[in-house]
């Protein structure tokens, strides 16, 4: 078999893997935003099928997995062929916990049902979710650009969803300590913004990643953060 044939057969091997990294990408994006509509909306139909989809993200994973442990031990690459490999399997990881944390979201739907959400706590969680899922878009276009410059401008603005969520968490809990009753709708809405926060923390992730695939080195100086919440800052999904 000749190079050049073995070297056809490896860039469309690496080919595919961006392929599915940008199709699970897509799919994240429509989950985010598919489980904060039905949050607002009190969807129930739409929750499920975000739910639903999550199915699809996890296969998706594990297909591409097994198609990077196939493709490094048949190649065997260095450098920046290994470094784009390593990239897709981190990337795709970041991608199914953006999956994940949608469907957190989509499961808290029939529990906010009875009550409703206050239209002003629904404007602050669609305007988090716009950040995050700007910050998410932004950062798939730059997998396929692999700008490290515009990868680090990504990085660095991850102080703004942290400063949302920190505005919104404390206006929930104003919410709670006004009247009792809101408490458990509440408390699901802090798990929702916290799960949408943390959103922005995987798209950040990925800009990372993109930033290494790029270099071969990781961004200088550490990661900008404002989320002064670190009552729920351990809350888990």
């Amino acid at each position: 078999m000749s190079s050049s044939h073995i070297y056809s057969a490896y860039d469309e091997e690496l080919k595919y893997l961006m392929r599915r990294i940008s199709e699970m990408g897509g799919l994240a994006e429509q989950m985010v935003g598919d489980s904060v509509r039905a949050l607002v909306n009190s969807d129930g139909a739409l929750a499920q099928k975000v739910i639903s989809d999550d199915v699809i993200m996890d296969a998706a994973e594990r297909e591409i997995g097994d198609k990077a442990i196939v493709t490094i031990a048949r190649r065997q690459p260095v450098a920046a062929d290994l470094r784009e490999i390593i990239g897709a399997l981190r990337i795709a990881n970041d991608l199914e916990r953006v999956g994940d944390l949608g469907k957190s979201n989509a499961k808290r739907v029939m529990a906010v049902q009875a009550t409703g959400v206050p239209r002003k706590l629904a404007r602050g969680i669609e305007h988090l979710s716009e950040l995050a899922l700007v910050q998410l878009k932004e950062v798939l276009d730059v997998y396929t650009t692999r700008s490290a410059e515009k990868a680090k401008s990504i990085r660095d603005r991850d102080e703004e969803i942290d400063a949302i969520y920190t505005s919104l968490f404390r206006e929930l809990l104003t919410y709670m300590m006004e009247d009792p009753r809101n408490i458990t709708s509440c408390t699901h809405l802090l798990f929702c913004a916290k799960n949408i926060e943390r959103i922005g923390d995987h798209a950040t992730n990925i800009a990372e990643t993109i930033y290494y695939m790029a270099t071969g080195a990781q961004p200088e100086g550490e990661r900008p953060k404002e989320d002064l919440t670190s009552t729920v800052g351990a809350i888990a999904e």
